[in-house]
């Protein structure tokens, strides 16, 4: 089976077209290959199929196996495949994914996508659309309680489920102990990706992130989308800014006037390889 790694801000999947190759268990080709001392080495697996709807449908799984809706990162990625492996010759393009069908212009210099601006959709705030269990009609600046300390937190769907927080400190913030414990909250029913912020100005924050089903990852796309939502419903930022995460920085943007949060940021090629016991 034939492969291509890539990365958004070292948001890395191994990608697959399905448009030659076939995987018949992505569960356990997503599990056995994202292994970073016996795999490829990922944050999961992201198959570019056909689709009936759009000019293609991106079906992702995540590193232990479990399927997730949409990857702001991982989308760029497949912009930056369809164009660069030569699936299209267009530099607007339209992706399904399990939270709907994204929107996506290519920016190319020598014949190669080097950014990406994609059209993310409405932020979702309604709690049981999130879904988090709440009786509030938002949940923004809410508090609660993990290990025996109280947060704040904001909840905002990106197709998939985000609980944003706002320390001190990101840096020195004890991810590792306290963002499972966020994954896996009860309040929570499809479990969470949890983001960790740190503003810095108007313009500006920084943020470290616990993705579900994966743990900590270098950059996650929606989860920027859902951090500069919450920052601008907390009246920390403007309605655009940028979001610094360890793999980099992705330019955000809210019109709330339309409802649509716009991200832009690269996507990068890191090597072909294949598979030979598959």
């Amino acid at each position: 089976m034939k492969f291509t790694k890539m990365e958004g801000l070292g948001n890395d999947y191994f990608y697959v077209n399905c448009f030659e190759e076939t995987v018949d268990n992505p569960r356990e080709v997503a599990i056995k290959y994202s292994d970073r001392h016996f795999g490829i080495g990922s944050d999961g697996l992201i198959m570019i199929k056909p689709s009936l709807v759009a000019d293609f449908y991106m079906d992702m799984y995540n590193a232990d196996g479990s399927q997730s809706e949409m990857c702001g990162n991982g989308i760029r990625c497949v912009a930056k495949y369809v164009f660069d492996y030569g699936l299209t010759d267009k530099t607007s393009i339209s992706v399904e994914t399990l939270a709907g069908i994204k929107y996506l212009e290519l920016s190319v210099i020598d014949g190669k996508v080097e950014m990406v601006t994609v059209d993310m959709g409405s932020p979702e705030l309604i709690p049981h659309k999130i879904p988090v269990i709440s009786s509030k009609e938002t949940v923004v600046n809410e508090p609660i309680n993990v290990d025996h300390t109280e947060y704040h937190m904001t909840c905002v769907s990106m197709g998939n489920p985000h609980c944003v927080v706002f320390v001190d400190d990101v840096k020195n913030f004890p991810l590792e102990k306290v963002g499972p414990l966020f994954e896996h909250h009860n309040v929570f029913p499809n479990r969470v990706n949890a983001e960790f912020v740190e503003i810095i100005s108007r313009k500006k924050v920084k943020m470290r992130v616990w993705e579900r089903g994966t743990g900590e990852t270098l950059a996650c796309g929606t989860g920027c989308c859902a951090t500069a939502v919450a920052c601008i419903l907390n009246g920390h930022t403007d309605n655009e800014i940028i979001v610094e995460v360890l793999g980099g920085e992705l330019k955000i943007k809210w019109d709330q006037e339309a409802n649509k949060v716009y991200m832009t940021g690269p996507a990068k090629v890191v090597y072909d390889g294949e598979i030979k016991d598959i």
